[in-house]
């Protein structure tokens, strides 16, 4: 993009001012405030401005719902289930999309949180474990799992270098696919884009909603196509519990041809954080925990249950063609007033002691409501999630070490293994995925 080409379309949009301090910048600063301005959507900060116009409009009260309902198959129909996923799974037609933009630092870590030293035993990463189980795959269905990582400007050349430096933890190189989150510029109250110094633009992630977008822009959702892929897996990195494609998931899913299927578990607590699936006027929904009353949060069944007993932990399987159709949609914005350092009329730049931006994001469940059939499959929390969000109590570093021994010490009583109480144990996905490859081994210790 051209300074001519710069002036013109800001000017249009009326955001001139991100050129005001044009003549004090350096050539290098320059090219890249020019980079940024050619990466403007501003369809979507139209969007974003016109949302901001009607954030004082009272909303509409929430209609009523009720909490959907759960699939719990079992016997011939799990069977069922698992012989379907099985078959797509061998048959080269299920991708893995995991969305791993974030950094570390809450758990106090420098670096993606993807490379974040998780193994009880060997610190080996996030990314390790989720590879690995993909490699785990490959190797029981004689298949090829491509794998879509979403990472962010943040960490993207670091996501990288740390699947180079391991060599991408045996997985062929050609089926890790990268790509790149979108990024939004914040907006003042009155509209306009946010310079966080004289010659850049303030800039953040638009949300994991921003991935359909983001798979499109890629080219991910060609490659996919190419594959012949029509099932896809989604999950967040945090989770080294998660039981990637796995088939019963993967068939429940196909069976019923649904466009999307969720998995959700039984909440630790009531006012545990994870967003509940409801159907409200006929459709289904996400309700974020953010939006419920205490009293909704609490309410029990008559035989003491919770009346929102399960959670998502945002474990997703998408039709194929229900992520291209839903990549070409507009998606719902979500605004959030923050405090944003920001550049004064003279270019310094001013940190903020109270909100005085807005930054806007995309989430992906609210794609929710455009399917025409959709699945929410229990699980068991104890063998599939135990994320690390927290440097320390629940969801942290020493509670998922904790899980992931209890779950591997499952397996292993399971294939007649004994293992000296207080041991350490760990288990690589590719040389196990379950307690039954576990056992078939024939493993002893001592």
């Amino acid at each position: 993009m051209t300074l001519a080409e710069a002036k013109t379309v800001l000017e249009a949009n009326g955001q001139g001012h991100v050129l005001k301090f044009w003549e004090t910048l350096t050539s290098v600063d320059q090219e890249a405030l020019l980079a940024q301005i050619a990466t403007l959507d501003f369809a979507a900060i139209k969007r974003m401005q016109t949302m901001l116009q009607e954030a004082g409009t009272p909303a509409a009260a929430a209609s009523a719902f009720e909490p959907a309902p759960v699939e719990v198959p079992e016997g011939s129909t799990l069977e069922a289930c698992v012989a379907k996923g099985e078959e797509l799974l061998r048959a080269g037609k299920v991708g893995v999309l995991l969305v791993a933009g974030g950094q570390g630092s809450r758990l106090g870590y420098e670096g993606p949180k993807g490379a974040y030293p998780i193994g009880p035993i060997t610190d080996r990463s996030l990314f390790w474990f989720h590879t690995r189980k993909l490699v785990g795959l490959n190797k029981t269905y004689n298949t090829r799992v491509p794998f879509y990582i979403m990472t962010s400007d943040t960490n993207d050349a670091a996501t990288r270098a740390h699947f180079e430096e391991n060599d991408y933890f045996g997985m062929p190189r050609e089926d890790v696919y990268f790509f790149v989150q979108g990024m939004w510029p914040a907006l003042t109250p009155e509209g306009k884009i946010i310079l966080d110094a004289p010659g850049h633009i303030f800039m953040s992630p638009d949300g994991h909603g921003g991935t359909l977008a983001a798979l499109e822009r890629s080219g991910a959702l060609a490659d996919m196509a190419k594959r012949g892929i029509e099932q896809v897996f989604f999950f967040q990195v945090d989770n080294p519990m998660v039981e990637i494609a796995d088939p019963a998931f993967v068939g429940i899913h196909a069976a019923k041809n649904a466009d999307m299927s969720l998995k959700v578990c039984k909440k630790r607590d009531a006012h545990e954080g994870m967003g509940v699936v409801v159907v409200r006027d006929g459709h289904y929904a996400m309700v974020e925990y953010s939006e419920l009353s205490d009293e909704q949060m609490e309410r029990t069944n008559p035989d003491g249950s919770l009346w929102l007993a399960y959670g998502s932990p945002a474990i997703h399987m998408f039709s194929y063609a229900f992520l291209k159709a839903e990549a070409e949609r507009d998606m719902p914005l979500h605004l959030a007033h923050k405090k944003i350092a920001m550049v004064d009329e003279t270019g310094a730049i001013v940190k903020a002691d109270k909100p005085n931006g807005y930054k806007f994001e995309k989430f992906i469940f609210d794609v929710i409501p455009n399917a025409k059939t959709l699945v929410n499959l229990a699980f068991d929390r104890t063998q599939e999630f135990s994320p690390v969000k927290n440097a320390e109590g629940n969801d942290s570093p020493a509670t998922t070490k904790r899980d992931l021994q209890a779950k591997w010490r499952g397996w292993m009583d399971v294939a007649g293994i004994a293992a000296p109480e207080g041991m350490a144990v760990e288990i690589d996905p590719a040389y196990a995925l379950n307690a039954a490859q576990l056992k078939a081994k024939g493993l002893q210790i001592g």
